[in-house]
């Protein structure tokens, strides 16, 4: 799989980042979810993995084709939103070699791959009740 760098979000020792792939997907790299008041509230299934990220992350989908990366609507892949305001995003773990071969990733974050759908889904406004959790 081939990635293409669209984003990160640094500040020192933090680097959550956003990157299209070859497949019609995203890869999210971010914060490992260790925290137990988090995982209670999530069910993941085998081979997936959760990682935290700040909703800006989002933003650099317009460097993918898109008029804003605003996240509108808070559902899956985006399992919950924290009391900092970070979005536990869910998914498939990645395994890909040659993907992780292109990244840097600290042993504190991880990543998953999303379906490009999945995530431009949360960019639009939301028609129905209220989904934020």
């Amino acid at each position: 799989m081939k990635l293409r760098f669209l984003g990160k979000n640094s500040t020192p020792g933090d680097s959550p980042t956003l990157y299209a792939t070859d497949r019609d997907s995203y890869v999210v790299q971010g914060w490992k979810v260790y925290a137990h008041d988090l995982l209670t509230q999530l069910e993941v299934p085998v081979g997936h993995t959760a990682v935290e990220v700040p909703p800006e992350l989002f933003e650099h989908l317009t460097k993918d084709g898109y008029p804003s990366g605003k996240v509108r609507r808070f559902e899956a892949p985006i399992m919950l939103v924290t009391e900092q305001g970070t979005c536990v995003v869910q998914g498939p773990a990645m395994t890909d070699a040659e993907a992780l071969g292109q990244m840097r990733m600290p042993d504190y974050e991880t990543c998953i791959e999303v379906p490009k759908s999945s995530i431009t889904a949360l960019l639009e406004e939301n028609s129905g009740p209220d989904h934020q959790r």
